[in-house]
């Protein structure tokens, strides 16, 4: 449900509109050496493999070190990690589309099998041949249960708890999980299962506490950025969305973060529902927001 297009008149042409609140069209004559760092993603986007450092800074006609900071600070992370990114995402268009896992990762532009399989786990949160088969061959334990906000999911892979989700009804989160996963094998709980659940469980009632327990965060470049910055807002304190983006170097990219907050599939563990709007007032959560009230409530320090 995605179309990529490398310039504005190109994405109006296929029939799409610019926003008329950001304006990307004017707002990128405002910020100094945009064009450049645009035709940069470009280069990216269309080239076979990762462009050097120095080969993007040359065409661009500045410093590496200059160019590497104002890529980073107009994108929001590293000209490396938004060449793995699109690398990420080509693979997993590739991935569903081609007859092999070979033929994926050379289409994707990676040059190396092995540094590909190395960073399959990382990139897609599974092997790819598991990912292209929609998480065939990929055991997730999860088990549903009540917590004091409802019904609650909690699954976990290899590596760690992959999902927290509330709700209002099981049936709902457990086919959220499936859809996430549409190939993979869901086990039900066993007891040393059933106690980590209600671990999470007493972490969601109570959370002031740590969940000591190991997570398999998976996303976008972007969005780990925003989920990493989110847990180091302590319990009983707030930021907003803008404070999150100038924390991630991307003082622009307000909008983005609340996708990204919304794109959270472990509530409270990554607590997104610590993020306000700039006058104070709740805005949307994934949850529901009587949900997050419910939550900044209980992490109020006691008067």
């Amino acid at each position: 449900n995605v179309r990529f297009h490398n310039t504005c008149a190109e994405a109006e042409a296929a029939g799409f509109k610019a926003c008329k609140r950001c304006k990307p069209s004017a707002a990128i004559t405002l910020i100094p050496h945009a064009d450049k760092v645009l035709a940069a993603c470009r280069n990216i986007g269309q080239a076979e493999g990762l462009p050097s450092l120095q080969a993007l800074s040359r065409e661009a006609g500045l410093s590496a070190h200059h160019f590497h900071r104002i890529f980073t600070s107009i994108v929001g992370v590293t000209p490396k990690a938004f060449g793995t990114e699109v690398r990420s995402n080509r693979a997993r268009l590739h991935l569903q589309s081609q007859a092999t896992v070979t033929g994926a990762l050379y289409d994707a532009g990676f040059n190396s099998d092995s540094r590909f399989y190395a960073a399959a786990p990382s990139m897609l949160g599974m092997s790819a041949s598991a990912y292209k088969n929609g998480g065939n061959g990929e055991s997730l334990r999860f088990a549903v249960g009540q917590c004091s906000l409802g019904a609650i999911l909690v699954a976990e892979s290899a590596k760690g708890i992959c999902a927290i989700l509330i709700g209002d009804d099981a049936e709902t989160l457990v086919k959220d999980l499936q859809d996430r996963f549409p190939n993979a094998a869901l086990t039900g709980a066993d007891r040393r299962f059933e106690k980590k659940v209600a671990t999470v469980v007493g972490f969601v009632d109570e959370p002031i506490c740590d969940l000591k327990l190991p997570l398999d965060i998976r996303g976008t470049a972007f969005q780990h950025k925003v989920w990493q910055a989110l847990r180091k807002v302590p319990p009983g304190s707030t930021v907003t969305y803008t404070e999150i983006a100038a924390l991630i170097g991307q003082p622009t990219a307000a909008r983005a973060v609340a996708g990204a907050c919304a794109a959270n599939p472990i509530a409270v563990a990554i607590p997104c529902h610590r993020v306000v709007r700039t006058n104070g007032d709740l805005s949307g959560y994934r949850w529901g927001v009587e949900r997050k009230r419910a939550l900044l409530t209980r992490e109020k320090p006691s008067p």
